[in-house]
């Protein structure tokens, strides 16, 4: 074991050589190649944003019903409404969104060859395809990579709700930090201890674990070392508080109301605090059966929290530097199914851009008549996620070798929608 550097292949070895530099030295090295790469990019406009809060609808969002409504035989239950942005309609359910049309962008051509839930769910996260061989990054790590850490203390990305992120072939130390409840905050996060004796306990740990450490430099063990000193310091930090939304004010709890609203409000706390990338998870949207009623309920959450997150974004002055994302992993059928349901449907579907330097009132491409086909301007997965990446200011066709030797670039070559910028 004394001689397991050597036995790691050439790209783990060239990997943890770069990581030592970084953290030891400070700076990055890169090699002939990826300096001749880099040199050879095009100059493309960067994004506004600095900070990502991506709403993820889990099931597969209707889009009919929501942000490509329809008046035809497709309908749905509900006649399509009128917004503050002219010639926009929204859905009938999107009472309050309707007030902050003027804010969106959305593109009603997104197109996937997936209907299932967890290789779709896959795909729009990474824009890739699922691989038994390779866990791919979602865009917090892949921020984080390229762009270093957001803030000295707090996390770079964070999950709130049931969600899928993940640091894929990235160190640990890019992983985001769950949340599994916004009324929580981070579970777990005081000493059952005086302070003097918590830190003789982690002091004496780190005497335990330093001779582990020093036998086994290798990148595997000093990514966890890095990533679980990470989490100590957060845990005694005062920014601990920014994950606590009982700090916020009585009005501004109130505009976010309850359910996924709370979650909402702890996206645009943690994002105003330094988080980068924020992602919030609402389930609910797999409506085989009764669309009216489903609609009513998870639709009318989602409604709420999105609008109160686009205004209270707008009021803080944090919506010029946050872009809003709203995605699914596919639609659902334009025609309704014998349980009054929408079943899946991966041909046509919506996502819906905000803030970050997007386009206010702006429709990109269009569904047929009926919602069943594209019509214009076909987007893909793989488009979405290097959309999101631009608007972040990432270098999106930049190549990067897993541990495995293997090249990866954010939303596998896809090309970001410029026309949705302002």
């Amino acid at each position: 074991m004394s001689n397991s550097f050597l036995s790691l292949d050439a790209a783990s070895r060239r990997q943890f050589m770069l990581s030592t530099a970084k953290s030891a030295l400070g700076v990055s090295v890169l090699s002939h190649f990826d300096l001749l790469q880099a040199a050879s990019e095009p100059a493309k406009k960067k994004g506004k944003a600095k900070a990502v809060i991506a709403l993820y609808m889990g099931g597969g969002m209707t889009h009919i019903d929501t942000w490509d409504p329809k008046t035809g035989e497709t309908k749905g239950f509900k006649d399509p409404i009128r917004t503050n942005a002219d010639g926009i309609q929204l859905g009938g359910y999107m009472t309050k969104m309707a007030k902050q049309a003027d804010k969106i962008t959305i593109v009603r051509s997104m197109s996937s060859k997936v209907g299932a839930h967890a290789q779709g769910n896959y795909l729009m996260h990474t824009g890739y395809d699922p691989r038994g061989t390779i866990i791919h990054p979602t865009l917090g790590s892949w921020a984080q990579h390229h762009l270093g850490r957001s803030h000295p203390t707090l996390p770079s990305s964070v999950v709130v709700g049931a969600g899928t992120s993940n640091a894929g072939f990235f160190p640990p130390s890019l992983a985001p930090i769950p949340i599994s409840n916004p009324e929580i905050g981070l579970t777990n996060a005081k000493s059952t201890v005086d302070a003097a004796t918590f830190r003789d306990r982690i002091s004496l740990m780190g005497e335990l674990d330093s001779g582990f450490r020093s036998k086994f430099n290798v990148a595997p063990v000093k990514a966890y070392s890095e990533f679980y000193d990470e989490t100590m310091k957060l845990l005694t930090s005062e920014d601990l508080l920014a994950f606590d939304i009982r700090k916020e004010s009585d009005a501004t709890q109130k505009l976010y109301g309850q359910g996924f609203g709370r979650s909402c409000l702890l996206a645009r706390r943690l994002v105003q605090h330094g988080v980068r990338h924020v992602e919030v998870h609402m389930g609910g949207w797999d409506m085989h059966n009764d669309v009216d009623g489903s609609m009513s309920k998870n639709g009318g959450s989602m409604d709420a929290g999105f609008a109160a997150l686009l205004e209270d974004l707008k009021t803080t002055g944090l919506l010029e530097t946050t872009m809003v994302v709203m995605f699914s992993e596919f639609g659902r059928t334009p025609r309704i199914n014998e349980n009054k349901g929408r079943d899946h449907y991966p041909k046509v579907f919506s996502t819906v851009f905000a803030g970050g330097g997007v386009k206010g009132g702006f429709v990109y491409g269009s569904s047929d008549a009926n919602g069943t086909e594209v019509a214009d301007k076909q987007v893909t997965p793989q488009d979405f996620m290097a959309t999101v990446g631009a608007g972040l200011g990432l270098p999106i066709e930049t190549v990067v070798t897993s541990p495995s030797g293997r090249p990866f670039t954010i939303g596998d070559k896809g090309k970001a929608i410029a026309d949705i910028f302002a």
